[in-house]
């Protein structure tokens, strides 16, 4: 634990976005349309892991890794796992309800193990970082449909699930916002024929970014609600899309070359067959914003923990605080 620092463990539910894979079982072999190494660093620069550090406690280690260890769960786990999704069904890889069963399941674990009041405190004073929702609207724009009401369905789920862990003994929430898929290297690929009146003036797909910002908005205001609401609860939703918007508004100026084509991948912005193997990645990972087909590079996570931590180089990042001053 960091000088100044109030948490214990971090415990992390979520997609690519906070795992690499592996905590999936056989996700070599589900990987489908996305990229089988989804991280440029085996998981070490994914943003919680960043803020792990800045906290001072290990990085979450994947839930299925611990065998019910009582010292594996007492150093933070990650439940997350590459497609998982907010909407359960289909072949999803570890939904959010599915994820939350298992947090659920770990926390008793701790109340049998270390007694009611001390597995409490300890509950009371881990940090729980949500971060989904990407692999929804990538499933959706698939199958056609951009449903203009699916963003709300989205956060409602969600909110569901941010109360049922608040129920459960936690008090302090990470909610980390959707990153604009409408730059990302394979919506860019998908869309590369398609007239100019569907790019902003960033050459970002408008359509996809306008319903990643409307569920963002939407999830935000739950997070207000929450925090009302839930008067013993610290909760905190951090704008990830705000934060890339400006890297890819400015890349020469964050130290980016590259802010359109992935640096891991075959095809269109090396982005119509995700990577496969590192072999076939750039030579120069730090110059790109993307590694894959929709997943930023250690660089660019590095930006946004800081300013989830800090509020720097992107102010107001994280609202209505800081990660650093939730944690204090």
């Amino acid at each position: 634990m960091s000088q100044g620092s109030s948490i214990t463990a971090m415990y992390l539910l979520g997609d690519s976005s906070v795992d690499c894979g592996l905590n999936a079982l056989f996700y070599p072999l589900l990987h489908r349309n996305f990229s089988i190494i989804p991280c440029d660093s085996d998981g070490t620069t994914l943003l919680p892991h960043l803020l792990a550090e800045e906290m001072g406690v290990p990085h979450s280690q994947p839930w299925y890794n611990q065998n019910g260890s009582i010292e594996a769960i007492l150093n933070g786990l990650s439940f997350g796992s590459p497609q998982a999704t907010i909407v359960s069904g289909g072949q999803s890889h570890q939904s959010l309800n599915q994820q939350l069963r298992q947090v659920l399941d770990t926390l008793q674990l701790l109340r049998l193990q270390l007694g009611l009041d001390t597995a409490r405190h300890f509950i009371q004073s881990s940090l729980f970082y949500f971060s989904f929702g990407e692999v929804d609207f990538i499933l959706d724009s698939s199958r056609g449909k951009n449903n203009l009401k699916f963003p709300q369905l989205l956060a409602s789920q969600m909110s569901v699930a941010i109360r049922n862990l608040h129920e459960a003994g936690a008090k302090k929430i990470v909610c980390m916002g959707i990153l604009p898929l409408g730059c990302t290297p394979r919506v860019l690929s998908q869309w590369r024929d398609s007239p100019a009146a569907v790019y902003d003036e960033k050459g970002c797909v408008k359509e996809m970014n306008e319903l990643v910002v409307n569920y963002n908005e939407l999830m935000e205001k739950q997070i207000v609600m929450l925090n009302e609401q839930l008067g013993d609860a610290r909760m905190v939703f951090c704008d990830a899309y705000k934060g890339m918007m400006e890297i890819i508004g400015n890349p020469r100026r964050y130290g980016f070359e590259e802010s359109r084509s992935a640096c891991c991948g075959l095809g269109s912005y090396n982005a119509s067959i995700g990577c496969v193997a590192k072999e076939i990645a750039c030579g120069r990972v730090r110059r790109h914003v993307w590694w894959d087909l929709y997943n930023p590079t250690g660089a660019v996570n590095s930006l946004l923990a800081n300013s989830a931590w800090r509020d720097q180089p992107f102010s107001s990042f994280c609202r209505p605080s800081t990660i650093g001053d939730l944690v204090k």
